[in-house]
């Protein structure tokens, strides 16, 4: 019988603190929620920084995190179309379904960029809703975090208060850090760039950075030599200064356009774990910033 008190005993604190599970579909919103759930929530991420997250295979060990999971966090607008459907369905874990509190999507918090005029799969990898890499502009981090940390205050009431001085202390260090990298990338504005995807549309809308070509024919599409050898041709008259690409994707078009044309090739890290440096969401927005600015003196 003492026996039995004692597991009992030793059970109920670990019972009573157990970490909240968080189930982040991407790098970023995996480091958003750390930053604001601190020890108080397990994160599991489902991709890394150098997969495509449209390409997700929708494996066993996926659907387990979201079925164990007490809140999903996921950027929405159709990027994660072709495997987060699957993990949900199959997991049957029904607090996290969308429309319930356990279920974050980011895309519907904030404005999206470069809807499309009319729907057709023909044009290639088209969101419905609109551009879904939303995490590239640090200003959209806030109202993310916002929301967040009110869910996670919502479905861990035990925990609200440290929830919310945690997401006011990350509101107030980003808010100031915007404001530095905003300083910082002044001259960056009106510069042209080339993208080798539409990574970037947030980016370069935050900072006044101009797009004059994309390498990829259509959304999802790989360009031929043929096709690079046009957008060569057209930086003869369109000139820019720079590639971008992000981690995860080939080097190939990037690297040839950028010999061909005498200019940068960038791999942005694009999300956190995407480089070296980019070990967190601030040092993402740094190591972003510092290879633009040495790519255009």
């Amino acid at each position: 019988m003492k026996r039995l008190l004692l597991v009992f005993l030793l059970w109920l604190p670990v019972q009573a603190h157990a970490a909240l599970n968080v189930f982040a579909c991407e790098p970023e919103w995996a480091a958003l929620a750390r930053e604001i759930g601190g020890a108080n929530v397990k994160v599991y991420a489902a991709t890394t920084a150098l997969q495509d997250p449209h390409r997700i295979e929708a494996r066993p060990s996926l659907i387990a995190q979201m079925r164990r999971a007490d809140l999903v966090v996921c950027t929405g607008a159709e990027l994660e179309i072709g495997w987060l459907p699957v993990l949900l369905r199959e997991a049957g874990n029904a607090k996290v379904l969308p429309g319930r509190p356990g279920y974050v999507e980011a895309a519907r918090l904030v404005p999206l960029l470069d809807k499309p005029a009319r729907l057709d799969r023909a044009e290639g990898d088209v969101h419905a809703a609109g551009n879904p890499h939303i995490h590239t502009d640090p200003r959209n981090l806030l109202r993310v975090g916002e929301v967040l940390t009110a869910r996670l205050a919502e479905v861990d009431p035990a925990n609200a208060v440290a929830y919310r001085s945690r997401g006011l202390d990350f509101a107030t260090r980003w808010q100031a850090a915007i404001a530095r990298w905003e300083r910082r990338a002044a001259p960056l504005r009106g510069v042209s760039v080339v993208s080798q995807h539409k990574s970037f549309p947030y980016l370069l809308a935050w900072l006044g950075l101009r797009e004059v070509a994309v390498l990829e024919p259509k959304p999802g599409v790989e360009p031929s030599v043929g096709y690079l050898a046009r957008v060569a041709e057209q930086l003869k008259t369109t000139p820019a200064r720079m590639v971008l690409r992000a981690a995860y994707q080939s080097p190939r078009p990037a690297d040839w356009l950028a010999q061909r044309a005498g200019i940068s090739a960038l791999a942005l890290p694009y999300t956190v774990g995407g480089n070296e440096r980019a070990t967190d969401l601030f040092g993402l927005f740094d190591d972003t910033l510092d290879q633009l600015l040495k790519a255009a003196p």
